[in-house]
């Protein structure tokens, strides 16, 4: 069944709304999807090397605009929509504390969290929204943190990318496993931890 779903995923990463997809994921996940893109990014990338960096350049643009969809989720429509999103990752009863920290560290916690840890990006997006962080630093720092994060991504598998897709296609239970295992943890730390 694994197998079926990963070639199933391989194919879909070759097929031409590919790119659509990886935008809409990547934008809708800034600001309340809780699945992140690199569930599209990675095998795309793998499926085709050569497009790395334009698949990192897509699912950057589309964060960092679900990113101001996200803020002004926070800023307009707090009580509405950015509560019950906070409530879903457990953050709602931290609102007020953390808006204090946030204020005080918003670009760098917006450039470490939201670039380098699987602390859920949309969290930071609607608090940025809530604080009234300046659009024009949280765009930069935006730009920063997810750039950051998907060039990685993208440029490991590009240079490492033939012994990547060996390996997985070899341990693609072991893979699938880990990824889930990570998944859930980053859940349960934001959960608890954060």
């Amino acid at each position: 069944m694994i197998r079926r779903l990963y070639d199933w995923t391989m194919d879909l990463a070759r097929h031409g709304r590919a790119k659509h997809a990886l935008f809409w994921i990547s934008f809708i996940e800034s600001s309340f999807f809780p699945i992140p893109p690199d569930v599209m990014l990675i095998p795309m990338v793998i499926a085709e090397r050569a497009k790395a960096m334009l698949y990192a350049s897509i699912a950057t643009v589309g964060s960092v605009l679900g990113g101001i969809a996200g803020y002004i989720i926070g800023y307009f429509l707090f009580e509405q929509i950015g509560l019950p999103i906070l409530e879903l990752y457990g953050k709602a009863d931290k609102v007020a504390e953390f808006s204090t920290w946030f204020n005080e560290w918003s670009i760098w916690i917006l450039i470490v969290l939201g670039g380098l840890t699987p602390f859920p990006y949309k969290v930071l997006t609607i608090t940025a929204g809530v604080t009234a962080m300046p659009i024009l630093p949280f765009m930069l720092a935006s730009i920063v943190a997810r750039a950051s994060r998907f060039f990685l991504v993208a440029g490991l598998l590009y240079y490492f990318g033939p012994p990547i897709r060996e390996f997985i296609e070899r341990r693609l239970t072991l893979v699938t496993t880990v990824f889930v295992v990570l998944l859930v943890g980053g859940f349960v730390a934001v959960k608890y931890v954060v």
